[in-house]
């Protein structure tokens, strides 16, 4: 059986440089590219599926060169905003058979986190999501806050719930945090952290606790691994790795 060629982008990065051997480890995969900040994409090394960790302003110009070359993509960078991700589906009609997989999250128990926070939505008046990482991320709140939020956010209104409940009228400093999707999101950055969320669910006399840590950046790669299998699969624009795994 023929291995599925793979490159990295971001290589020397701390995800990069952990998919790089995990794709070295990997039965049926074959690492033929590393590329870095300045160095020419060209063919990819003849990649044909890239795995791309880079930063928020390089990622769509790299995607969109993938793209081009007709390369399957499993994206880990964070901040993909709606209007990005709206551009890379146009972009992707142009090249119909290319697959491209944009994940906030590659740890499974992430993805099971923001599953059974969608389930817990419907039931509880109350809600906030805190995202801990350490304090070299450049962009708040996490791409997996912001998407919890937004699945929360999303399953409540099907649900019929109203706004969650909050007196607050004064807050010049910022102090309830982000608003997202009328979700309010808050951000740690702690040395010693590597990543770290809990969603806070809260109705009258109880409070319900979902929490997922990664202490180790191997913990994103199982799922990594299974969206460069998995990305040939689904053309097109695909966002969350849930889509790709047997959630049922």
């Amino acid at each position: 059986m023929t291995a599925t060629r793979v490159s990295v982008i971001g290589a020397s990065g701390r995800m990069g440089g952990e998919v790089c051997r995990a794709v070295q480890a990997a039965d049926g995969l074959e690492l033929v590219g590393r590329f870095d900040v300045g160095d020419d994409l060209g063919d990819l090394g003849g990649a044909e599926v890239v795995v791309e960790f880079s930063v928020p302003d390089a990622s769509p110009a790299n995607v969109r060169h993938c793209v081009e070359q007709g390369v399957h993509v499993v994206v880990g960078t964070t901040g993909w905003s709606s209007a990005r991700l709206d551009e890379l589906r146009a972009r992707l009609t142009e090249h119909p058979e290319v697959g491209v997989l944009v994940a906030p999250n590659f740890a499974i128990g992430a993805v099971l986190m923001m599953r059974f926070a969608q389930l817990a939505a419907r039931f509880y008046e109350s809600v906030e999501v805190v995202e801990l990482h350490h304090p070299d991320k450049v962009d708040a709140p996490s791409g997996t806050a912001a998407r919890t939020a937004s699945l929360i956010a999303a399953a409540r209104a099907d649900a019929g719930l109203g706004a969650v409940p909050d007196a607050t009228t004064t807050d010049p400093d910022g102090a309830r945090g982000a608003d997202v999707d009328g979700v309010r999101v808050h951000a740690v950055r702690l040395r010693g952290l590597v990543a770290h969320q809990e969603v806070l669910f809260g109705a009258e006399g109880e409070q319900l606790t979902l929490r997922h840590d990664s202490f180790d950046r191997v913990s994103f790669m199982p799922g990594v691994l299974a969206g460069v299998r998995a990305v040939g699969g689904h053309p097109g624009l695909t966002v969350g790795l849930e889509h790709v795994l047997d959630l049922g």
